[in-house]
């Protein structure tokens, strides 16, 4: 996944750098910057939720029917 968004960069770079379209090679260079440096949701612990510590105390709970 890594090499394909490194691709994918390279090529949004060569692309704008031909059509002489400056604004969008800053997204080239953060497409190709994600892979390189290992950041993003597909990185190291990039979505990782903290853990909820369970401090072991189960309440009674109570149903009522509704008809």
């Amino acid at each position: 996944m890594r090499v394909l968004r490194l691709a994918a960069g390279i090529f949004i770079i060569v692309q704008c750098i031909i059509a002489r379209d400056w604004l969008f090679v800053g997204a080239g260079v953060l497409f190709s910057l994600m892979p390189i440096m290992n950041i993003g949701c597909c990185g190291a612990s990039g979505c990782n939720t903290p853990v909820r510590k369970n401090n072991g105390n189960i309440e009674d709970v109570s149903y009522e029917e509704v008809r």
